[in-house]
């Protein structure tokens, strides 16, 4: 990011404040090599024309054809449904480009999109991302995009929940302070601050909240509230995923498998290996399966915290839909996979990318904006782009994404 990066956020997030009360408020900004402004505008600054009419206007006059850095709050998409945006680079060299939010009205991957295209777009942090949300409220409220279609997420909010568990601890957090600090240290950091007590009593705290938090939303977890319920066949998707990583059979190696939830990923997957171990930071996906595999072995620990088991013991470690969850360490998790991956092994995890909209049963694809209702198309990807690059840090190589309809794999080999 750029040194004055999140100050040119800011200040189109200030200028699409300009924009009619009425209208989709968006503003952009053009930034030289130099971090200054070459030019800006605002969605309805020139009335009855968008930002990228009134941009392009400008750039025309001052005759601009490059920019080190475009800031947009959000990627718009024109009355044909092509994007603004795409149109501006074809015709302006931009060297970096910061975007907020897809456009409300975007509820599908579209060709052409720029944010889509690995390496040239970069999102604004969650914390300006919900301020442009806040900005334009009542156009992602009317969304496809709103959770509110799938009562079991609207209704269950991790971030409630540990704030509900942190209070009956003793430590009152608002919701508010739950979501600004949604690492485990952040958030334990923030409880010894505040109430002055040590180091291993708040990270005792926050990890009882949050086993208490998982286990209320998923240990229980109805498979009807799941994006997979709107089709058929992710068990097959995962084993396309895994042959292409092994040729060896599941039932012939050692399995450890990170983040069962309910248990049902686990029964449908793993019922006939022999070595394998359940892990999870809530106890009553691990009762479920204990139930129906009582050969397994059944951990209670987090991703990020694989100290009972050993290293160089696994050939596969497989976690599906955990590092997308609130709260996740990915360098951690990534750090004690490959500990216990023996070399050679295969790593498997999966980010969920999108919720079952449960009166249509169509599929919302992406992520949902921590803190908010609103489930962000481009989060899956950006989930997956960052747990590469953890993987490749890590020491893991041959790393490659494999797209479904309701999750995006990533697949790896421990170097």
């Amino acid at each position: 990011m750029s040194p004055n990066s999140a100050l040119w956020m800011n200040y189109v997030i200030g200028i699409a404040r300009q924009g009619p009360r009425t209208g989709l408020r968006v503003g952009i900004a053009l930034v030289s090599q130099q971090d200054e402004l070459m030019c800006s505008a605002f969605e309805g600054e020139i009335h009855g024309s968008s930002w990228y009419h009134s941009l392009r206007t400008r750039i025309d006059e001052l005759g601009i054809v490059g920019a080190h850095c475009a800031y947009l709050t959000i990627n718009t998409l024109a009355a044909n449904h092509s994007f603004d945006l795409a149109e501006l680079v074809k015709e302006v060299r931009i060297e970096r480009i910061y975007v907020g939010l897809p456009d409300p009205a975007l509820t599908s991957y579209l060709d052409g999109d720029p944010v889509t295209s690995p390496g040239q777009v970069h999102r604004f942090p969650d914390d300006l991302q919900r301020k442009i949300l806040q900005q334009n409220q009542d156009f992602y409220e009317a969304s496809e995009q709103n959770i509110g279609c799938n009562p079991h997420y609207s209704t269950n909010r991790i971030s409630e929940a540990v704030s509900t568990g942190l209070q009956a601890r003793g430590f009152p957090l608002s919701k508010s302070d739950v979501t600004a600090n949604r690492g485990r240290p952040a958030l334990a950091t923030l409880i010894c601050e505040r109430y002055g007590i040590k180091d291993a009593e708040a990270d005792r705290a926050v990890n009882d909240a949050l086993s208490e938090a998982f286990d209320t939303k998923y240990g229980t977890y109805d498979d009807a509230y799941d994006a997979r319920a709107a089709g058929s066949g992710w068990t097959d998707e995962f084993m396309s995923v895994y042959s292409r990583s092994s040729p060896r059979s599941l039932s012939a190696i050692n399995i450890l498998n990170v983040g069962v939830g309910a248990g049902h990923e686990a029964v449908a997957l793993f019922s006939d290996c022999p070595r394998i171990t359940f892990l999870d930071i809530a106890e009553s996906g691990l009762a479920n399966i204990g139930a129906h595999l009582p050969s397994s072995r059944t951990v209670v620990s987090s991703a990020e915290d694989l100290s009972s088991l050993p290293g160089n013991s696994y050939d596969l470690y497989v976690s599906l839909r955990t590092y997308n969850s609130s709260f996740f360490d990915t360098s951690a998790a990534v750090s004690e996979a490959r500990r216990v991956l023996k070399p050679g092994a295969v790593i498997i995890v999966s980010v969920a990318n999108g919720f079952l909209h449960t009166r249509q049963g169509s599929v919302v694809p992406g992520l949902l904006l921590p803190g908010t209702y609103f489930v962000d198309l481009y989060r899956g990807m950006d989930t997956v782009n960052l747990i590469g690059a953890e993987l490749d840090c890590a020491g893991f190589k041959e790393i490659r994404i494999h797209s479904t309809s309701t999750e995006i794999y990533l697949s790896a080999v421990a170097a």
